[in-house]
């Protein structure tokens, strides 16, 4: 009846010899499929809202024994590769050996229809693996993991899973999604390790500097980190400095002081800002490896053939590009960018030099491709990301080829991309980087545009002027009042050509409702719209007017549950078809990566599979276990639309946001708005974001790294 496979507690309706009537038994088991046999040690209690149950404190399973109960336990989705009916035809076939058959004689399982041999090897090796799996997750599972966890624990270790556990619990915060070190802390603690064992310090350290990595942060102050080690781990400051001592002399942290501050640097991070500085730093100096090009005369050659005349600051931002071997562009909506890189392509190709256009996300290298003619690919394709490993094909050893290359939306691109990018870039090529600085920084470590420009030590232009046609547009002559920290004057009503519009509502518990009924009814009736068109663009995840009710909210209005498409429940969360979809985190075996948004097409139960469909064309099946890759996208959050344009977006913004009230959060939100942009909420709310300019500082020292090679 229930079953949450993160702590183990199941409700299960069990067939008894000797009982007419099912009873109910509640306890804690590390897995459970239908038709296994069951064996029960408890008390009976009785309750007034469910009645008589037997509470266990002991459950185990067995495998089943008659045809009736192997049919339901193979049709379970307990193997890769059966399904219901699949098992259904086993069981008539084999009959109560089908077991066995598939343990010792898996061969014969040809003999049965829709079986070949690659299906076949499929359900023997999800059969091997299963009963594996089931040995480590009673193991797992008597120390606090639930099975989710447990499954992805032997996928990394395989049958040596119960030793890597056993000799290094803290293993699994590392090498474990959905793991952290909390939970990695209480199996330790099962296990009996000390809580001033040095495995234990180290591991609190190293995961504080990683949780800081997320937050944006490439290094963390020494007296900050010591901090949050006593508060986290309860020890004084004499065993955490003997922690961090071992921890530099591993070589797994990298201590350093910029300016004032003694920062600890985790080795990746450290390497990444130097080769980030060091590489750009020799293309500062380097002289240009284009053929000879007078930048004058091919910038009016090349009006002459686009009928656009460059404004100054255009035609300098192209003379750069020409001269430079590493250049930035940068600018707000409507000031050109888009006209400089046309412009440039166009001499280039006149030249014969072969441009390589690239940006961070696969929307972002669409509008790049659509705005130029020209083909572009995403960073991680580029570099022709790994499946098995998450690494690049292409790197020092195995340079990228081309002569020119551009990357758009280079505020996205944090300090791991960028070195990796940097790294497998050819010797003699140009590199351009555009991207609007005044945007939220990347997801990931670093600060890398904000930080390049903060040096001077790269030759960069930046565009301000808004172009008659663009300054028609409400959204763009908003969004640069925001970023001038005016708050702009909006309508409420639709206007004849307006795009951009404030609804007041200061109630936070009734914005979810007038989100729905804008993207539901009001813009689909008024702007003519459909709402496959809006996206909803939150500042954060939680509270009411996060993107996680609101979503809930969007996805019943939107795509409601319908009983002959039915979908699957994960964690208390139900995937159904036609639903929109963003994946969560890299996944370089599918080539999906952290903010590829989709839609649900289908959900399979014979084998039970979630296909997604993504917006550039792709589609990908996730298996139960891989489910919670995926989150429900009707609504993001502001952070992770970076990149992406929207032909409509509806920003909610309410006092429950406080904390994330910030000017580059709401113009972010408002650029990413093709057509029409919708913000509505507290008025209070908006003019508090407008005016507050200040944003954490991330702690990085790429600044100064590059500063230093100037000197």
């Amino acid at each position: 009846m229930f079953f949450n496979e993160e702590t183990g507690y199941a409700v299960l309706r069990v067939n008894v010899k000797g009982r007419r009537e099912p009873v109910t038994v509640v306890g804690n088991t590390p897995a459970v499929y239908a038709g296994e046999n069951l064996r029960a040690e408890g008390v009976w209690h009785r309750s007034a809202d469910y009645g008589t149950q037997f509470k266990a404190a002991v459950l185990q399973t067995d495998t089943p024994a008659s045809p009736a109960g192997i049919e339901r336990f193979l049709g379970s989705g307990l193997i890769e590769g059966i399904g219901p009916e699949l098992s259904r035809r086993l069981v008539k076939k084999f009959g109560g050996e089908v077991l066995n058959i598939i343990d010792r004689e898996s061969a014969r399982l040809e003999e049965v229809g829709g079986i070949g041999r690659k299906r076949r090897l499929q359900i023997k090796s999800s059969w091997n693996a299963q009963k594996t799996v089931r040995d480590i997750m009673v193991f797992l599972h008597s120390h606090g993991v639930g099975g989710a966890r447990a499954r992805r624990i032997y996928k990394t270790y395989g049958e040596e899973a119960v030793a890597v556990v056993r000799e290094n619990p803290y293993l699994l915060a590392r090498d474990i999604r959905g793991i952290g070190f909390k939970s990695a802390d209480k199996i330790a603690a099962s296990l009996g390790l000390s809580g001033d064992h040095p495995a234990r310090l180290r591991a609190g350290l190293r995961h504080l500097l990683f949780e800081a990595a997320s937050s944006g942060d490439c290094a963390l102050p020494r007296p900050q980190l010591l901090e949050l080690g006593g508060v986290l781990l309860g020890v004084d400051a004499l065993p955490l400095e003997a922690a961090l001592e071992g921890l530099a002399q591993s070589g797994e942290i990298i201590p350093e002081t910029h300016g004032d501050a003694p920062l600890i640097f985790p080795r990746h991070l450290h390497e990444a800002e130097c080769a980030v500085a060091g590489i750009l730093s020799r293309l500062v100096t380097a002289p240009t490896s284009l053929p000879a090009i007078d930048a004058d005369r091919a910038i009016s050659w090349a009006e002459t053939r686009t009928g656009t005349v460059l404004s100054p600051g255009q035609a300098d931002a192209v003379r750069l590009a020409l001269r430079a071997r590493v250049a930035v562009i940068t600018g707000g909506p409507g000031v050109g960018k888009t006209t400089v890189l046309r412009t440039l392509l166009l001499i280039l190709g006149a030249k014969g030099v072969g441009p390589v256009l690239c940006a961070p996300t696969g929307r972002a290298a669409k509008r790049l491709s659509e705005s130029t003619g020209l083909p572009a690919s995403t960073l991680h394709r580029k570099l022709e990301v790994r499946g098995d490993s998450g690494g690049f094909s292409r790197h020092a050893g195995n340079r990228l080829e081309g002569d020119f290359f551009v990357i758009d939306e280079v505020s996205m691109v944090d300090v791991t991309l960028m070195r990796h990018f940097l790294l497998a870039l050819p010797d003699a090529a140009h590199l351009v980087l555009v991207g609007d600085a005044d945007q939220l920084p990347s997801v990931g470590p670093g600060s890398v545009l904000e930080s390049i420009l903060a040096s001077g030590r790269i030759p960069s232009v930046r565009l301000v002027e808004i172009f008659r046609q663009a300054a028609r547009s409400r959204i763009i002559t908003a969004a640069h009042d925001i970023r001038e920290g005016r708050v702009p004057a909006l309508p409420a009503r639709p206007e004849p050509d307006c795009d951009c519009y404030f609804i007041a509502e200061p109630d936070s518990e009734k914005l979810p409702e007038l989100v729905r009924c804008l993207v539901r009814e009001r813009i689909t009736t008024r702007f003519g719209f459909s709402p496959d068109e809006i996206q909803v663009l939150t500042p954060m995840n939680r509270n009411s007017t996060g993107a996680i009710h609101l979503n809930r909210v969007l996805q019943d209005s939107l795509n409601p549950p319908r009983p002959e498409c039915p979908g699957v429940d994960r964690f208390g969360v139900e995937f159904r078809p036609g639903d929109r979809v963003m994946q969560t985190l890299n996944n370089y075996h599918r080539e999906v990566f952290n903010g590829d948004m989709g839609r649900i097409q289908e959900v399979t139960a014979d084998p039970a599979e979630v296909i997604v469909r993504f917006d550039d064309g792709r589609s990908s099946a996730y298996p139960p276990s891989e489910i919670d890759e995926l989150r429900h996208a009707f609504a993001v959050t502001i952070h992770k639309s970076q990149g992406s344009e929207f032909p409509v977006v509806v920003v909610p913004l309410s006092m429950q946001h406080f904390v994330l009230l910030q000017r580059n959060l709401v113009y972010t939100a408002l650029t990413r708005a093709r057509k029409l942009a919708i913000l509505v909420g507290d008025p209070k709310a908006f003019s508090l974001a407008v005016g507050n300019r200040r944003h954490r500082a991330r702690w990085t020292a790429l600044t100064e790294r590059l500063a230093r090679t100037a000197q």
